[in-house]
């Protein structure tokens, strides 16, 4: 006999896709026609983080955020995380005042609203089968002369288990040579919110971990090995936080509201 799905397969189908659609719509659509007179897309963020902000309000993740008074604002950061979840997303977008734009698979383009709220709003794609480094370098140094900073999800991938995997040198690599500071972040939870491959999600607490930045100097040349020495080290920090946090964050947090 075939089982009955859970509540919370029925919450998520009938109610939660149905609300986020709404929410990229709408949102998506004000982002995108924002972009014909915000060509740095200051206000395309500010639609992104009420988006990200009513979906962890939907869905019910309250976020529990350590160490934000360790980044300035106004500053131009590359925030590497490690990636649990799609939740993620809106979990750093709703927790960091900054203006953030994100590392992306080329495939992402492609959707509809999302993508194109993406592309007019100055986030970078990568095509990782044919990757122009040199190409993405010089978006890089027009985000960052604009003063906006950039999230990395350094492993590729979302985790299966919440394992933190390997850190791509890649990434960092373009770090060094931009010689920007980089702030390891660590979200923990995110995985029993919705699981990669599960149609499903869950009601719970999640903590974000803001560390302290690593100041690299800019290095016209570095090296793969510069890279991969950076990337292990922040790697070693975030892994450390997952670690130290396998429970989920303390009960009674709220989602952040948008400010910026």
């Amino acid at each position: 006999m075939r089982r009955i799905p859970p509540f919370h397969w029925w919450r998520t189908v009938f109610y939660l896709i149905p609300a986020i659609s709404v929410y990229t719509i709408v949102l998506g659509t004000a982002s995108i026609v924002s972009s014909l007179f915000d060509r740095r897309g200051h206000f395309a963020h500010r639609c992104a983080r009420a988006w990200s902000w009513l979906i962890l309000k939907t869905t019910g993740v309250n976020v529990h955020v350590e160490g934000l008074e360790r980044i300035t604002p106004g500053t131009t950061y590359v925030f590497v995380s490690n990636h649990q979840s799609i939740y993620d997303i809106p979990v750093i977008f709703a927790s960091l005042p900054h203006q953030l734009r994100i590392i992306a698979k080329e495939s992402l383009a492609r959707f509809p609203v999302l993508g194109w709220h993406l592309r007019r709003g100055g986030h970078l794609f990568v095509d990782r089968r044919r990757p122009d480094h040199g190409g993405i370098l010089d978006r890089w140094r027009v985000l960052v002369r604009d003063g906006l900073s950039l999230i990395i999800f350094a492993e590729g991938t979302r985790s299966k288990d919440g394992t933190v995997g390997r850190f791509k040198a890649g990434s960092f690599l373009l770090a060094l040579e931009a010689g920007l500071p980089i702030v390891p972040l660590a979200v923990v939870g995110t995985r029993h919110v919705m699981q990669k491959g599960r149609l499903r999600t869950e009601p719970g607490n999640v903590e974000l971990i803001v560390h302290d930045p690593i100041v690299t100097p800019a290095m016209a040349s570095p090296s793969v090995r510069d890279a991969k020495r950076l990337a292990d080290r922040v790697h070693a920090m975030v892994v450390a936080s997952v670690k130290a946090r396998s429970g989920d964050a303390p009960a009674g947090a709220n989602p952040v509201a948008p400010d910026a």
